[in-house]
């Protein structure tokens, strides 16, 4: 069975994710980011080299974790939750990524503070079927 083009630009983000924020593997990340990565958060500085520098400035106790992820053409779109970055509370992020030829060229983000189950008007959690405790 072969996968669509969707499907890989998918794992290929998953892995990068892994790669950078969870085994901070700085040397294998750059197979996955573009030396002429464009950056398009506000609170990144420009290039590759901006967000590894970013995440290298962040606690060791840093974890991503993917949710619900779509790909269309070459956009990948994932819902995720960064903790342990060293504030007082979790982030919740919708990460959208381009990709061309297999690696990361472009990135977008919209990201919120993680709300507590007290915090929370609908009640539900903004990640996942629980809320962190």
């Amino acid at each position: 069975m072969t996968q669509t083009i969707q499907d890989k630009n998918k794992e290929i983000v998953l892995k990068a994710f892994d790669t950078l924020f969870n085994k901070r593997d700085y040397g294998a990340a750059e197979r996955y980011w573009s030396p002429n990565y464009i950056q398009h958060s506000a609170h990144i500085k420009p290039g590759r080299d901006g967000l590894f520098k970013l995440i290298k400035s962040i606690p060791l106790t840093l974890k991503y974790e993917p949710g619900t992820i779509v790909a269309e053409k070459d956009f990948v779109i994932v819902h995720g939750r960064f903790s342990g970055i060293g504030l007082p509370v979790n982030w919740i992020a919708a990460d959208i990524v381009r990709i061309k030829d297999g690696i990361l060229i472009e990135h977008w983000d919209v990201i919120e503070d993680e709300a507590t189950q007290e915090q929370s008007k609908s009640g539900r959690p903004m990640f996942g079927d629980s809320f962190t405790k």
